[in-house]
């Protein structure tokens, strides 16, 4: 299968442009919402660019993109539903290079996880055969990887998933700025993060059940391996400077020599705004009205969830309302022989925290 060109993949870049800014908030997305218009955009542009047709193969992998970019949203949103930026800012942050965009840790975050997101799902899709384009990696099918083991079964083809990531995300990242270099670098963190959750999954072969072989494939672990790490370096993320076309940590003032920056670490160039406040401009939704979590006294909990409606409230000049309210939920659930299970719908009384303002 041959490469995609520099045009084709700008040719991708600008349909999902038009894709985010489009859409509502993240927190308002739906699967349905991408998917129903990713199609039309594509349509639209092809009629009025009037442009060489695009591999119908790879045409069809836009659903598998689409799907990539709502997984790493709803894995940003679960990352941060408990911090004071909850991932509910428009994220046409994370195609535009636009160099007036706000180049906080946040939007480090972001580029991380929708590389890493768009990457996970074309990859999974081409492994469950759902793509014409693609299939397992069977390129070591028969080799030896051990003493006691061969490549054998359907490995997750994770060569082509990261070729995807880089069409749609770094090929068009061409900016020379610092904006460009920032968001260059932490697409490739995301990327290089997914790859480092691959698992090597292993059946046994031999007399009577005995282990003589075995067969062994690879597959990335559960996205939510890569969410964890990525927050991990969110939290320990480091500032730059742009100096001599290279993103290196330090003063770039001082007469002295700058250190590169890790490839590892996520990188950002300005300090993060205050999410207290609604900035409705920037997509900002401030804490207001927020739920948080305020924990039982005497009831053991994560470090995190201490003091998080203080963080959340208080710090950020509110009250904290507790509330008492009735929330519907499966209950009474029964396994019926073979092979559902039926619940029942039950009222339940649930108390919760919110940001509230005195007025």
């Amino acid at each position: 299968m041959g490469e995609m060109t520099i045009h084709q993949a700008g040719f991708i870049y600008q349909v999902f442009v038009l894709l985010i800014v489009t859409l509502t908030p993240v927190h308002a997305w739906s699967l349905n919402n991408i998917l129903s218009i990713v199609p039309r955009l594509i349509d639209d542009s092809y009629n009025k660019a009037n442009k060489t047709t695009l591999d119908s193969g790879y045409l069809r992998l836009k659903d598998s993109v689409a799907y990539g970019v709502m997984k790493a949203l709803e894995e940003c949103q679960y990352q941060f539903e408990w911090d004071l930026w909850n991932c509910s800012e428009t994220p046409a942050s994370l195609f535009s290079r636009s160099n007036r965009i706000k180049a906080d840790r946040e939007l480090a975050f972001l580029h991380a996880i929708g590389s890493a997101g768009v990457m996970y799902v074309v990859t999974k899709n081409c492994s469950q055969g759902m793509q014409e384009a693609c299939s397992c990696d069977v390129s070591r099918n028969g080799l030896l990887g051990g003493s006691d083991w061969k490549w054998g079964g359907c490995s997750d083809n994770i060569g082509f998933g990261e070729h995807i990531s880089r069409l749609v995300f770094l090929t068009t990242d061409t900016g020379r700025d610092a904006h460009a270099a920032m968001t260059t670098h932490n697409k490739q963190v995301g990327i290089q993060t997914l790859q480092k959750t691959t698992v090597l999954i292993c059946k046994c072969h031999g007399v009577s059940g005995s282990c003589t072989i075995r067969t062994c494939w690879r597959q990335l672990a559960d996205f939510r391996v890569a969410g964890n790490i990525l927050k991990k370096k969110y939290k320990k993320a480091q500032r730059v400077n742009f100096h001599n076309g290279e993103l290196r940590r330090g003063n770039s003032a001082r007469n002295v020599p700058l250190p590169l920056v890790s490839k590892s670490s996520l990188v950002y160039l300005s300090d993060s705004p205050n999410y207290c406040k609604i900035r409705h401009a920037n997509g900002m939704i401030g804490t207001q009205e927020r739920q948080c979590i305020k924990p039982e006294k005497g009831v053991s909990v994560p470090k995190w969830q201490k003091k998080n409606c203080e963080r959340l409230c208080r710090d950020c000049g509110f009250q904290i309302r507790r509330e008492t309210l009735q929330e519907m939920s499966k209950c009474s659930c029964k396994f019926r022989w073979c092979c559902t299970v039926t619940c029942k719908d039950c009222l339940k009384t649930v108390t919760k925290n919110f940001c509230h303002k005195e007025y």
